[in-house]
């Protein structure tokens, strides 16, 4: 005995696509995939996003001018 036969999928399906609707479903399996993708990152250690940029090279800071003498009036 098979746990799902073919028309069981076909009656899982028919209902998801009546409670989220044609629109909706593609933005949720987008949502899936990015969190087993997620996921799998997460157990491998590893990141398919952009490597993290070098800090901006810093150039050296000259002292500020000290302020003006204040004459007393």
């Amino acid at each position: 005995m098979e746990l799902l036969a073919p028309s069981h999928l076909l009656i899982i399906l028919l209902i998801v696509v009546i409670l989220f609707g044609g629109k909706k479903i593609p933005e949720v399996m987008k949502g899936f995939g990015e969190g087993i993708r997620s996921f799998k990152e997460g157990m491998s250690g590893t990141s398919h996003q952009t490597p993290p940029q070098p800090p901006p090279q810093q150039q050296p800071q000259q002292p500020a001018p000290p302020p003006p003498a204040q004459t007393p009036h």
